[in-house]
């Protein structure tokens, strides 16, 4: 059994765990609680009615935060000839062609997204190993393969992220850091919970959102009523 510190036992004896909160309550507690040297990231983790092993029940996808995630995201691009001038033009931070590739067969792997032109994937499907359990990559789903260089460096370094819903039916996603106006955090996440909807699986059944929880780095998860999310109205 873990063994939890005085510090987070604390911080449970404040957590009401028989109800449900309002997310503005969920992210004011976790704001208040923070006691640690470092900004805290807050994450999401929603529990839906899906069996991904089924083909139809899968869901990944891709949504821009408003507000901003918050983390300075390291973007390389594999490409080639008047595209690697547009990937410099937006401040990719690594970018290169067949060079590239064969740098990171060798092991490098600092970026956090990786960008790639559809002429270059035969040549990084070798990446396939490499990439794959790091969840780096590329894919016309999560936006990454794509001619559209400029807009998709821009988005991913304002905001853009990429979900999944993993073996169980949970998606993890964080939405921000804990220093955000409460305001700006219910901005983000209120544009996740709408990608989600709008994203659902044409074989998804029955009840899609089961349960929510938001947690920062060090807190605990709290339970959040998800009607409350969904019924909101934002513009």
């Amino acid at each position: 059994m873990r063994k939890r510190s005085r510090r987070f036992l604390q911080i449970l004896q404040e957590l009401d765990k028989k109800i449900l909160y309002s997310p503005e309550d969920a992210l004011n507690f976790l704001k208040k609680i923070s006691s640690v040297n470092f900004i805290e990231t807050l994450e999401a983790h929603i529990s839906l009615g899906l069996d991904p092993k089924h083909a139809d029940q899968q869901l990944r996808s891709t949504v821009i935060l408003p507000k901003g995630s918050g983390k300075l995201v390291r973007v390389a691009v594999i490409t080639q000839g008047d595209k690697i001038i547009e990937a410099q033009s937006v401040g990719a931070d690594i970018i290169g062609s067949e060079d590239l590739i064969e740098e990171i067969l060798n092991g490098r792997l600092d970026f956090d997204k990786l960008i790639v032109t559809p002429d270059m994937m035969l040549l990084i499907a070798k990446l396939g190993r490499i990439l794959g359990p790091r969840g780096l990559m590329p894919s016309p789903k999560s936006g990454t393969v794509t001619n559209e260089i400029k807009q998709t460096i821009t988005e991913f370094k304002s905001g853009k992220l990429e979900y999944k819903v993993d073996r169980t039916g949970i998606i993890h996603v964080p939405f921000g850091k804990l220093n955000f106006e409460v305001s700006d955090l219910y901005l983000n996440l209120k544009a996740l919970q709408e990608s989600i909807d709008k994203n659902r699986p044409s074989g998804s059944k029955g009840k899609y959102w089961k349960s929510l929880y938001l947690s920062s780095t060090m807190g605990p998860g709290i339970p959040v009523n998800i009607n409350l999310l969904r019924e909101t109205k934002i513009g």
